[in-house]
Protein backbone atom coordinates (compact mmCIF):
# COMPACT_ATOMS: atom_id res chain seq x y z
CA UNK A 1 0.00 0.00 0.00
CA UNK A 2 1.29 3.46 -0.97
CA UNK A 3 -0.60 5.69 1.43
CA UNK A 4 -0.75 9.41 2.12
CA UNK A 5 -2.70 10.77 5.07
CA UNK A 6 -4.95 13.76 4.63
CA UNK A 7 -7.61 15.50 6.67
CA UNK A 8 -11.02 16.93 5.98
CA UNK A 9 -11.76 20.38 7.42
CA UNK A 10 -15.09 19.04 8.70
CA UNK A 11 -13.12 18.08 11.81
CA UNK A 12 -12.87 21.82 12.50
CA UNK A 13 -15.84 23.37 10.65
CA UNK A 14 -18.97 21.50 9.54
CA UNK A 15 -20.17 22.03 5.97
CA UNK A 16 -23.75 20.80 6.49
CA UNK A 17 -24.32 22.66 9.77
CA UNK A 18 -22.10 25.69 9.53
CA UNK A 19 -22.65 26.93 13.06
CA UNK A 20 -20.53 23.98 14.18
CA UNK A 21 -17.04 25.43 14.04
CA UNK A 22 -18.15 28.56 12.28
CA UNK A 23 -15.93 30.58 14.59
CA UNK A 24 -12.76 28.63 13.82
CA UNK A 25 -10.59 30.42 11.23
CA UNK A 26 -9.46 28.43 8.21
CA UNK A 27 -5.85 29.30 9.02
CA UNK A 28 -6.23 27.61 12.41
CA UNK A 29 -7.46 24.45 10.71
CA UNK A 30 -4.57 24.42 8.24
CA UNK A 31 -1.91 25.25 10.81
CA UNK A 32 -3.08 22.53 13.19
CA UNK A 33 -3.38 19.98 10.37
CA UNK A 34 0.21 20.59 9.37
CA UNK A 35 1.49 20.55 12.95
CA UNK A 36 -0.24 17.22 13.57
CA UNK A 37 1.42 15.71 10.51
CA UNK A 38 -1.14 15.58 7.72
CA UNK A 39 0.18 15.88 4.17
CA UNK A 40 -2.93 17.31 2.54
CA UNK A 41 -6.41 18.71 3.04
CA UNK A 42 -9.71 18.27 1.30
CA UNK A 43 -11.70 21.38 0.53
CA UNK A 44 -14.54 22.86 2.56
CA UNK A 45 -16.82 25.89 2.45
CA UNK A 46 -14.22 28.24 3.97
CA UNK A 47 -11.63 27.63 1.24
CA UNK A 48 -11.10 30.17 -1.55
CA UNK A 49 -12.16 28.94 -5.00
CA UNK A 50 -9.62 30.87 -7.04
CA UNK A 51 -6.84 28.49 -8.02
CA UNK A 52 -3.90 30.83 -7.46
CA UNK A 53 -5.24 32.07 -4.12
CA UNK A 54 -5.94 28.53 -2.94
CA UNK A 55 -2.54 27.26 -4.08
CA UNK A 56 -0.80 30.07 -2.22
CA UNK A 57 -2.81 29.43 0.94
CA UNK A 58 -2.14 25.69 1.00
CA UNK A 59 1.48 26.32 0.07
CA UNK A 60 1.96 28.50 3.15
CA UNK A 61 1.19 25.46 5.27
CA UNK A 62 2.92 22.85 3.11
CA UNK A 63 -0.31 21.00 2.36
CA UNK A 64 -1.51 19.38 -0.85
CA UNK A 65 -5.06 19.72 -2.13
CA UNK A 66 -6.39 16.17 -1.77
CA UNK A 67 -9.80 16.64 -3.36
CA UNK A 68 -13.13 18.35 -2.84
CA UNK A 69 -16.79 17.35 -2.58
CA UNK A 70 -19.11 18.00 -5.52
CA UNK A 71 -22.91 17.96 -5.04
CA UNK A 72 -24.43 16.43 -8.16
CA UNK A 73 -28.02 16.68 -9.35
CA UNK A 74 -27.54 13.88 -11.85
CA UNK A 75 -31.02 12.50 -11.26
CA UNK A 76 -32.36 15.79 -12.60
CA UNK A 77 -29.78 16.61 -15.29
CA UNK A 78 -28.31 14.74 -18.22
CA UNK A 79 -24.59 14.03 -18.29
CA UNK A 80 -23.78 17.02 -20.52
CA UNK A 81 -25.65 19.40 -18.25
CA UNK A 82 -24.01 18.03 -15.13
CA UNK A 83 -20.56 18.26 -16.69
CA UNK A 84 -21.20 21.92 -17.42
CA UNK A 85 -22.13 22.52 -13.78
CA UNK A 86 -19.13 20.51 -12.63
CA UNK A 87 -16.62 22.34 -14.82
CA UNK A 88 -15.46 25.10 -12.39
CA UNK A 89 -14.89 22.56 -9.61
CA UNK A 90 -13.11 20.14 -11.94
CA UNK A 91 -10.87 22.90 -13.26
CA UNK A 92 -9.99 23.95 -9.71
CA UNK A 93 -8.98 20.40 -8.75
CA UNK A 94 -6.90 20.05 -11.91
CA UNK A 95 -5.15 23.35 -11.28
CA UNK A 96 -4.23 22.24 -7.74
CA UNK A 97 -2.94 18.85 -8.87
CA UNK A 98 -5.75 16.80 -7.32
CA UNK A 99 -6.31 13.44 -8.97
CA UNK A 100 -9.56 12.45 -7.25
CA UNK A 101 -13.02 14.02 -7.43
CA UNK A 102 -15.37 13.36 -4.51
CA UNK A 103 -18.79 13.05 -6.14
CA UNK A 104 -22.21 12.47 -4.58
CA UNK A 105 -25.71 12.91 -5.94
CA UNK A 106 -27.85 15.07 -3.65
CA UNK A 107 -31.11 15.06 -5.63
CA UNK A 108 -33.76 15.15 -2.93
CA UNK A 109 -31.14 14.63 -0.22
CA UNK A 110 -32.01 15.44 3.41
CA UNK A 111 -28.63 15.24 5.13
CA UNK A 112 -28.48 19.03 5.52
CA UNK A 113 -31.95 19.36 7.09
CA UNK A 114 -31.97 18.87 10.85
CA UNK A 115 -35.78 18.52 10.85
CA UNK A 116 -35.96 15.58 8.41
CA UNK A 117 -35.51 12.08 9.89
CA UNK A 118 -33.32 9.66 7.99
CA UNK A 119 -36.33 7.48 7.22
CA UNK A 120 -37.42 10.21 4.77
CA UNK A 121 -34.27 10.01 2.68
CA UNK A 122 -34.73 9.59 -1.12
CA UNK A 123 -34.65 6.13 -2.64
CA UNK A 124 -34.29 4.89 -6.20
CA UNK A 125 -36.70 2.40 -7.71
CA UNK A 126 -35.13 -0.71 -9.21
CA UNK A 127 -35.63 0.57 -12.75
CA UNK A 128 -33.90 3.89 -12.04
CA UNK A 129 -30.43 2.52 -11.26
CA UNK A 130 -29.39 1.75 -14.84
CA UNK A 131 -30.09 5.21 -16.33
CA UNK A 132 -28.49 6.84 -13.27
CA UNK A 133 -25.47 4.57 -13.63
CA UNK A 134 -25.16 5.31 -17.33
CA UNK A 135 -25.04 9.07 -16.73
CA UNK A 136 -22.62 8.62 -13.84
CA UNK A 137 -20.32 6.50 -16.00
CA UNK A 138 -20.35 9.17 -18.71
CA UNK A 139 -19.33 11.81 -16.16
CA UNK A 140 -16.57 9.59 -14.77
CA UNK A 141 -15.20 8.83 -18.23
CA UNK A 142 -15.07 12.54 -19.01
CA UNK A 143 -13.21 13.46 -15.82
CA UNK A 144 -10.82 10.52 -16.24
CA UNK A 145 -9.96 11.80 -19.71
CA UNK A 146 -8.77 14.97 -17.97
CA UNK A 147 -6.73 13.09 -15.39
CA UNK A 148 -9.17 13.13 -12.47
CA UNK A 149 -10.75 9.93 -11.09
CA UNK A 150 -14.36 10.19 -9.95
CA UNK A 151 -14.89 8.53 -6.56
CA UNK A 152 -18.54 8.19 -5.61
CA UNK A 153 -19.30 9.07 -1.97
CA UNK A 154 -22.14 7.05 -0.45
CA UNK A 155 -23.69 9.26 2.23
CA UNK A 156 -26.41 9.18 4.85
CA UNK A 157 -29.59 10.93 3.76
CA UNK A 158 -28.98 10.49 0.02
CA UNK A 159 -30.01 8.03 -2.69
CA UNK A 160 -26.83 5.99 -2.14
CA UNK A 161 -26.84 5.23 1.57
CA UNK A 162 -27.33 1.52 2.33
CA UNK A 163 -25.17 -1.45 1.43
CA UNK A 164 -27.78 -2.46 -1.15
CA UNK A 165 -27.66 1.05 -2.63
CA UNK A 166 -23.87 0.93 -2.91
CA UNK A 167 -23.96 -2.47 -4.58
CA UNK A 168 -26.71 -1.35 -6.99
CA UNK A 169 -24.77 1.79 -7.91
CA UNK A 170 -21.59 -0.18 -8.51
CA UNK A 171 -23.42 -2.75 -10.62
CA UNK A 172 -25.09 -0.04 -12.71
CA UNK A 173 -21.84 1.80 -13.45
CA UNK A 174 -18.76 1.02 -15.49
CA UNK A 175 -15.22 0.64 -14.24
CA UNK A 176 -14.68 4.36 -14.83
CA UNK A 177 -16.65 5.05 -11.64
CA UNK A 178 -14.56 4.61 -8.53
CA UNK A 179 -15.90 4.12 -5.03
CA UNK A 180 -15.11 6.39 -2.13
CA UNK A 181 -15.31 4.03 0.82
CA UNK A 182 -16.46 6.01 3.85
CA UNK A 183 -16.19 3.70 6.85
CA UNK A 184 -18.33 5.91 9.08
CA UNK A 185 -21.21 6.38 6.67
CA UNK A 186 -21.14 2.68 5.84
CA UNK A 187 -21.36 1.57 9.48
CA UNK A 188 -23.98 4.18 10.38
CA UNK A 189 -26.10 3.01 7.44
CA UNK A 190 -25.99 -0.55 8.75
CA UNK A 191 -23.54 -1.70 6.08
CA UNK A 192 -20.44 -3.79 6.72
CA UNK A 193 -17.42 -1.69 5.71
CA UNK A 194 -15.19 -4.76 5.64
CA UNK A 195 -17.50 -6.62 3.26
CA UNK A 196 -17.81 -3.53 1.07
CA UNK A 197 -14.02 -3.19 0.95
CA UNK A 198 -13.61 -6.84 -0.04
CA UNK A 199 -16.38 -6.80 -2.63
CA UNK A 200 -15.37 -3.57 -4.32
CA UNK A 201 -11.62 -3.48 -3.63
CA UNK A 202 -10.71 -3.15 -7.30
CA UNK A 203 -12.75 0.04 -7.59
CA UNK A 204 -12.02 1.73 -4.26
CA UNK A 205 -10.27 4.93 -5.30
CA UNK A 206 -10.51 7.02 -2.14
CA UNK A 207 -11.03 6.36 1.57
CA UNK A 208 -12.65 8.52 4.23
CA UNK A 209 -11.70 7.11 7.62
CA UNK A 210 -14.04 7.88 10.47
CA UNK A 211 -15.40 5.78 13.28
CA UNK A 212 -18.87 5.32 14.73
CA UNK A 213 -20.09 5.30 18.31
CA UNK A 214 -22.33 2.23 18.18
CA UNK A 215 -24.63 3.30 21.00
CA UNK A 216 -25.36 6.65 19.36
CA UNK A 217 -25.99 5.00 15.98
CA UNK A 218 -28.40 2.57 17.63
CA UNK A 219 -30.25 5.41 19.36
CA UNK A 220 -30.43 7.36 16.10
CA UNK A 221 -32.03 4.36 14.39
CA UNK A 222 -34.49 3.68 17.23
CA UNK A 223 -35.57 7.30 17.45
CA UNK A 224 -35.38 8.02 13.70
CA UNK A 225 -33.15 11.02 14.12
CA UNK A 226 -32.06 13.31 11.34
CA UNK A 227 -28.49 13.08 10.11
CA UNK A 228 -27.48 16.36 11.75
CA UNK A 229 -29.20 15.43 15.02
CA UNK A 230 -27.07 12.29 14.98
CA UNK A 231 -23.90 14.29 14.26
CA UNK A 232 -24.56 16.69 17.14
CA UNK A 233 -25.20 13.72 19.44
CA UNK A 234 -21.76 12.34 18.55
CA UNK A 235 -22.44 9.45 16.19
CA UNK A 236 -19.06 9.95 14.51
CA UNK A 237 -15.58 9.98 15.99
CA UNK A 238 -12.02 9.36 14.79
CA UNK A 239 -10.62 5.90 13.97
CA UNK A 240 -9.88 3.78 17.01
CA UNK A 241 -12.48 5.54 19.16
CA UNK A 242 -15.52 3.60 17.95
CA UNK A 243 -16.67 0.24 16.61
CA UNK A 244 -15.32 0.08 13.03
CA UNK A 245 -12.72 -2.73 12.62
CA UNK A 246 -10.20 -0.71 10.64
CA UNK A 247 -7.50 -3.39 10.56
CA UNK A 248 -9.90 -5.66 8.69
CA UNK A 249 -10.94 -2.85 6.34
CA UNK A 250 -7.34 -2.14 5.39
CA UNK A 251 -6.50 -5.84 5.05
CA UNK A 252 -9.35 -6.06 2.54
CA UNK A 253 -7.61 -3.36 0.45
CA UNK A 254 -4.09 -4.79 -0.01
CA UNK A 255 -3.56 -3.08 -3.37
CA UNK A 256 -4.98 0.30 -2.39
CA UNK A 257 -2.74 3.24 -3.21
CA UNK A 258 -3.77 6.81 -2.52
CA UNK A 259 -5.12 9.06 0.18
CA UNK A 260 -6.70 8.01 3.43
CA UNK A 261 -8.54 11.05 4.71
CA UNK A 262 -9.35 11.46 8.39
CA UNK A 263 -12.87 12.68 9.14
CA UNK A 264 -15.07 12.97 12.22
CA UNK A 265 -17.78 15.57 12.08
CA UNK A 266 -18.31 16.50 15.71
CA UNK A 267 -19.14 19.64 17.64
CA UNK A 268 -15.67 21.20 17.96
CA UNK A 269 -16.63 22.80 21.26
CA UNK A 270 -17.30 19.33 22.69
CA UNK A 271 -14.57 17.46 20.80
CA UNK A 272 -11.44 19.59 20.45
CA UNK A 273 -10.33 19.35 16.80
CA UNK A 274 -6.59 19.32 17.54
CA UNK A 275 -6.97 16.59 20.16
CA UNK A 276 -9.18 14.36 18.02
CA UNK A 277 -7.26 14.92 14.78
CA UNK A 278 -4.02 14.04 16.57
CA UNK A 279 -5.57 10.91 18.08
CA UNK A 280 -7.07 9.95 14.73
CA UNK A 281 -3.83 10.25 12.79
CA UNK A 282 -1.86 8.30 15.40
CA UNK A 283 -4.45 5.54 15.30
CA UNK A 284 -4.65 5.52 11.50
CA UNK A 285 -0.90 5.13 11.13
CA UNK A 286 -0.93 2.26 13.64
CA UNK A 287 -3.96 0.57 12.08
CA UNK A 288 -2.55 0.73 8.56
CA UNK A 289 0.79 -0.64 9.76
CA UNK A 290 -0.92 -3.48 11.65
CA UNK A 291 -2.94 -4.40 8.56
CA UNK A 292 0.31 -5.02 6.65
CA UNK A 293 1.71 -7.54 9.16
Amino acid sequence: MSIRFGANPIIWSNDDMRELGGDIPLETCLAQAREIGFEGMELGHKFPRDASTLAALLGRFGLACVSGWYSSQLLRHDAAGELERLRPHLNLLKALGSRVLVFADVSGAIHGDRTRPLSERPRLAAGDWDPFGERLTQIAAATAAEGVQLAYHHHMGTVVQSEADIDAMMQATGAEVGLLLDTGHARFAGADPVALARRHAARVRHVHAKDVRAEVAAQAERSDWSFLQSVVAGVFTVPGDGCVPFEQVFRALPAYSGWIVLEAEQDPHKADPRTYASLGLRNLRRLVAESLR
